[in-house]
């Protein structure tokens, strides 16, 4: 210990685990060790900048609550969250995107057709599609836990105007894998930074500003589960999210149509009496049992 030095402080950090350390874990330690050490050497981190990094995580934790995670959302900037996801993504299956730090959990169920709009401002949107394998098999009995922003790009967590699951529903599929409900257009809106993670963006000269979308979680009996996100084609910030979400699979469009193309059996059949918007999105599950 007493001849550590620059070059070897990682191997000695290394040799202070047990022979009965789980390997994943000396792994993951051993590349975070080896990997942060030559970052300090290589940038020469000065003693007024490594307590600067420290004061930022005790801020991190003092501002996170149950509605509100700061290191997820600094995580999510600094693109280890969609890393970790591209990483992790089954090939054949949908991209999985952020979770971000505002999903609710234990959202009502909501019935397949069944309207998240409610008394909300905006022309209705339709979203519909259906949940299959990467065999191509309809999905039957699926949840897709489905959220997003209001109209005034707050999500319920973030706005005491708001019923905590405003905008938050969990349907599940029938026999056919489909989905459907309504909603009103999410919008594009700006991650909080009123903390930390505000200020890292504010040094750095990058703007807060994410594409809308909605947020998905399906999950399945024999298929791994699927967090992802879905943007529109036509939004300013799809090739600038702040949070690295986009993923050319996970593009989606709205289509204009008229009141009297409104299909039944929805929550709002023979309500809709003006245009509506409609997206058309297959949501692919991997397969986690054998062929």
């Amino acid at each position: 210990m007493r001849k550590v030095t620059p070059d070897t402080i990682s191997e000695v950090f290394m040799g202070y685990f047990s022979p009965e350390t789980d390997p994943r874990l000396r792994a993951i330690m051993e590349g975070l060790t080896r990997h942060m050490h030559a970052f300090v050497r290589e940038t020469g981190l000065t003693h007024d900048e490594w307590r600067k990094a420290l004061e930022l995580l005790g801020w991190a934790g003092r501002i996170t609550t149950p509605e509100r995670n700061e290191f997820v959302l600094l995580s999510d900037v600094l693109g280890i969250s969609s890393l970790v996801d591209m990483i992790n993504s089954s090939p054949g299956a949908t991209s999985s995107s952020v979770l971000g730090p505002f999903h609710i959990s234990g959202a009502p169920p909501l019935e397949n057709g069944g309207d998240m709009k409610r008394d909300f401002e905006g022309d209705v949107v339709l979203v519909q599609g259906q949940v299959r394998d990467d065999r191509g098999a309809a999905v039957a009995g699926a949840t897709v836990d489905i959220w997003q922003t209001a109209p005034n790009g707050l999500y319920s967590s973030q706005d005491p105007a708001q019923d905590i699951h405003s905008f938050h529903g969990v349907i599940t599929t029938g026999a056919d894998g489909r989905y459907a409900f309504t909603t009103v257009r999410p919008v594009s809106y700006t991650v909080p930074t009123d903390g930390p993670v505000g200020q890292l963006l504010n040094a750095a000269g990058r703007h807060p500003w994410r594409p809308s979308h909605l947020h998905f979680i399906v999950k399945a009996k024999g298929c791994r589960s699927l967090v992802t996100e879905v943007f529109p084609d036509d939004d300013p910030y799809l090739d600038q999210d702040t949070v690295f979400g986009v993923r050319e699979d996970l593009v989606m469009r709205y289509v204009r149509q008229p009141a009297g193309s409104f299909p039944g059996g929805m929550a709002l059949s023979g309500k809709v009496h003006g245009d509506f918007d409609r997206v058309d999105f297959d949501l692919i599950l991997a397969r986690s049992d054998p062929a």
